[in-house]
């Protein structure tokens, strides 16, 4: 990734954008080098929307328009993701390394305003059941949100396998009495996602969704959507960012759920006289 497109990245990171914000910085991304010097219009025929979409979506980011947002763009230093000199001369697995502790100190910016995780938290706690769902990459993400969270939470409910019986299982659970889905998506994301999760909304389900991106194809403006972004450098991107994100979360909903701790000491209690784990 250049230099370019991971300060843009930076700047997108935190923000709830709408499918068409999404789609403009998408497009800013892939013309990372050419977008400081973009007019509104131009930009907004390259991304195929309108240019008052393209003001919008400068005003979604914190600035007074499209004016001030190139402005930003053209004076930012160019160093400002630059490498170390250790990062520079680092074979490939120190530089995913690298490249993954960047994405938890952008993590650690983002959570300077803990509100979206806590109003998060809040939506997680009050929901019996709660479903939780993560499928192909996102589904290692799902599966440990839900072993965790099954110690302080009186009914989780894992999906983490799609097909047709998704959409049964989320009836079911709505009927039971379920208010909130909890969705994790990471690259490549399967369209059976979204499918689930324009269900699980129409059905009136709240939607807390932890993905790679804030422009991520699984996002809705409705939905709170928590982005922590992936490696790529290897074979197969890693995702320490989310893991972290998903345990701050199941902090906030035990915040949220006063007899966590209690439950958390009962099941100590029972694994000692099981003898579960090693001493």
């Amino acid at each position: 990734m250049s230099s370019a497109s991971a300060r843009l990245l930076k700047l997108f990171e935190g923000h709830r954008l709408t499918p068409t914000q999404r789609r403009i910085a998408h497009c800013m991304v892939r013309r990372a080098d050419d977008a400081p010097f973009l007019s509104s219009v131009e930009l907004a025929e390259l991304a195929g929307v309108s240019q008052p979409s393209v003001t919008r979506f400068a005003v979604a980011l914190g600035f007074d328009g499209y004016p001030a947002l190139r402005k930003h763009l053209r004076e930012s230093p160019a160093g400002d993701v630059g490498e170390t000199e250790a990062e520079a001369t680092s074979n490939e697995y120190q530089q995913a390394v690298y490249a993954e502790i960047e994405n938890l100190r952008l993590l650690a910016a983002q959570l300077a305003d803990p509100a979206p995780v806590a109003a998060a938290g809040r939506l997680l706690a009050a929901s019996r059941p709660l479903l939780v769902l993560g499928l192909r990459a996102a589904s290692a993400q799902a599966r440990g949100f839900a072993y965790f969270a099954a110690k302080v939470h009186p009914d989780i409910r894992l999906l983490d396998e799609g097909g047709t019986m998704l959409a049964d299982r989320i009836d079911a659970a709505l009927r039971a009495g379920a208010s909130a889905l909890l969705c994790f998506a990471l690259p490549r994301h399967p369209r059976e996602v979204v499918t689930a999760l324009d269900y699980a909304r129409t059905a009136g389900l709240r939607i807390v969704t932890v993905a790679d991106s804030a422009f991520a194809p699984v996002g809705h403006p409705d939905d709170i959507l928590l982005p922590a972004a992936v490696g790529t450098g290897l074979a197969f991107d890693t995702a320490c960012a989310p893991m972290l994100l998903g345990r701050v979360l199941l902090e906030a909903m035990c915040d949220d759920l006063p007899d966590a701790q209690a439950r958390l000491e009962e099941f100590d209690t029972r694994a000692a006289e099981r003898g579960l784990f090693l001493e």
